[in-house]
């Protein structure tokens, strides 16, 4: 059995250092980088934009996954691929067409994601499920590093694995929120294909290794 694809989040990493912290992933047994762009709006955070984006996809050697916490993403989905984000991942609340949206981010040849905030049921996606690559599951409240785990996550991957398994998907689940050892094991028995993990990565003494123990506890 495989163990769960782990991505730090570089929303946590030391600003003043990007590089440094990029090569670290890169050398580390890291799966993908997960990058969070905010507008100030869709959450009350600002995080990094276009130029940030494109100074670390000039760096990366791994997957990029990026996850928009913005308004109306369809206006940037082109500018995204073509900064070199591998996956592209929308809110199910942002998007008023998500069928639409998806097809979109697939032709500029990126894998379509959707993010679920706490308390969006996952029932919503019943229509939409086997055109998505990835379902981000929101473990906190969008929008800041740092926050504690919401416990019904568990409950909410085994939901969402049910409708995967019911519609012969092939949708990966993703976790974003709170990750640490604590809950990684539990989060890979639930269904949980890929582990989002921030603060507890780059704010521990040895964050390479902090991440080879998330990847073997999941395995």
């Amino acid at each position: 059995m495989s163990s769960s694809l782990i991505a730090p989040s570089i929303l946590a990493a030391d600003f003043a250092n990007l590089q440094r912290d990029i090569e670290m992933v890169n050398s580390s047994q890291a799966d993908w980088f997960h990058i969070d762009i905010m507008d100030g709006v869709f959450v009350p955070n600002i995080s990094f934009g276009m130029p940030v984006l494109k100074a670390i996809t000039r760096y990366a050697k791994k997957t990029v996954d990026v996850h928009l916490m913005i308004v109306d993403p369809d206006r940037y989905i082109k500018t995204f691929a073509d900064l070199g984000s591998d996956i592209l991942t929308v809110h199910y609340e942002a998007c008023t067409h998500l069928h639409r949206t998806i097809q979109a981010i697939k032709s500029e040849g990126m894998k379509a994601g959707v993010a679920l905030n706490p308390h969006t049921n996952v029932n919503v996606l019943q229509d939409t499920i086997q055109d998505i690559d990835l379902v981000c599951i929101m473990s906190v409240n969008p929008g800041f590093g740092g926050q504690s785990f919401i416990e019904n996550t568990y409950e909410k991957v085994k939901q969402l694995k049910a409708l995967i398994d019911k519609k012969n998907a092939s949708t990966k689940i993703e976790i974003d929120g709170g990750v640490t050892s604590a809950n990684a094991k539990k989060l890979k028995s639930a269904g949980a294909d890929i582990l989002v993990a921030g603060s507890f990565v780059f704010k521990s003494e040895n964050p390479s290794k902090t991440i080879e123990e998330l990847k073997h506890m999941t395995i």
